[in-house]
């Protein structure tokens, strides 16, 4: 069964269309990013996924469980991290994780959230308090608070923003052992890079229209040629130049 589908999504504002008929599905143990610019329609995109915002036409289902008539349960069967977290700054991660166990039904000992802290690459900070925590420790500790019912589908929403290169990769690391672990997971980023060593498949968003949905290889080899696309390239066609010409190109025939 699909982690997710999403089928001819409309998201609508009063004067604006912010989503336009988007397809795209998630299959199981997927990575898929959904990348555009600023204004393209992800976070309404996300919004409905995640049940905090209702279609305006379309459906989206997780595990086939539509979003619209039971939110209850497919939120049961996500994980959201958000680029920003507002976790309880003086308590421990060991409390942390044993408050949000409680909201997820799960009972954690100081034991058991400890070893989920080690595994998670936390294990010295488990009596720290969360405000003592770097980004990339941060980032760390929301995504596992995001696994901690072991959802199927987790929604990462630019997890990355503002890490150094090596707390990035190191994340890189943990979101690709969630495929690993068979979870599906649906990244946005404003990082090409990011996309293309993290993704199964990409879908490129852009004035709420989708515009392409392909693997990050088949999106360069597939364009390689396009008339479109040689103005941006400096040298061999990159995704990123296939990026740019895609956004370029909706943006006139807007």
């Amino acid at each position: 069964m699909r982690a997710l589908e999403v089928d001819s999504l409309e998201v609508r504002y009063p004067g604006k269309v912010a989503v336009h008929n988007v397809h795209f599905t998630v299959g199981p143990g997927e990575i898929f990013s959904l990348i555009g610019p600023n204004g393209a329609g992800k976070t309404s995109t996300l919004a409905v996924i995640e049940g905090l915002r209702r279609p305006s036409s379309g459906t989206v289902r997780v595990l086939g469980i539509d979003v619209s008539v039971e939110p209850r349960r497919v939120r049961a069967q996500i994980g959201v991290q958000l680029q920003a977290q507002s976790f309880q700054p003086e308590l421990t991660l060991t409390e942390l994780l044993q408050l949000y166990g409680g909201l997820y039904g799960i009972r954690l000992t100081a034991a058991d959230a400890r070893a989920r802290l080690e595994a998670a690459g936390l294990g010295p900070q488990y009596s720290n308090r969360v405000r003592q925590l770097s980004g990339g420790q941060s980032q760390r500790l929301s995504l596992l608070i995001a696994n901690l019912h072991a959802p199927a589908l987790l929604l990462l929403d630019e997890p990355t923003t503002g890490l150094d290169p090596q707390a990035r990769r190191e994340f890189w690391h943990l979101i690709g052992t969630q495929r690993a672990q068979g979870r599906s997971v649906l990244l946005t980023t404003h990082s090409i890079e990011e996309a293309a060593a993290l993704s199964d498949r990409i879908g490129i968003l852009v004035r709420g229209h989708l515009v392409a949905v392909e693997s990050p290889d088949e999106l360069v080899r597939r364009y390689a040629q396009d008339s479109r696309v040689m103005p941006f390239a400096h040298g061999a066609v990159t995704l990123e130049d296939v990026f740019l010409a895609l956004c370029a190109q909706r943006e006139v025939s807007a």
